[in-house]
């Protein structure tokens, strides 16, 4: 079963923005064995998407390589605002 990682993530990441209408979450390129998702988020909120030293992004990271390894793929995840 093939896992929709936009809507893993952008799940993942909504609850945490205040701005939840400036969330984005692409799919930036795929293949076989990688995937990169960019996540873009309003500036005032990308300290709560990624957290105190990185925490909230690495447990963000944590789950969507989880997923992927069942599929064996790889996953990229940048976050940016705008």
């Amino acid at each position: 079963m093939a896992v929709n990682y936009e809507k893993l993530i952008h799940d993942l990441v909504q609850p945490l923005v205040m701005h939840p209408e400036d969330l984005m979450v692409k799919k930036f390129s795929e293949d076989e064995k990688m995937l990169t998702i960019q996540i873009i988020v309003n500036q005032d909120d990308l300290g709560r998407v990624i957290g105190k030293n990185g925490r909230i992004a690495n447990a963000i990271r944590t789950i969507a390589y989880a997923s992927a390894s069942r599929e064996r793929k790889k996953i990229t995840i940048n976050i940016d605002s705008f």
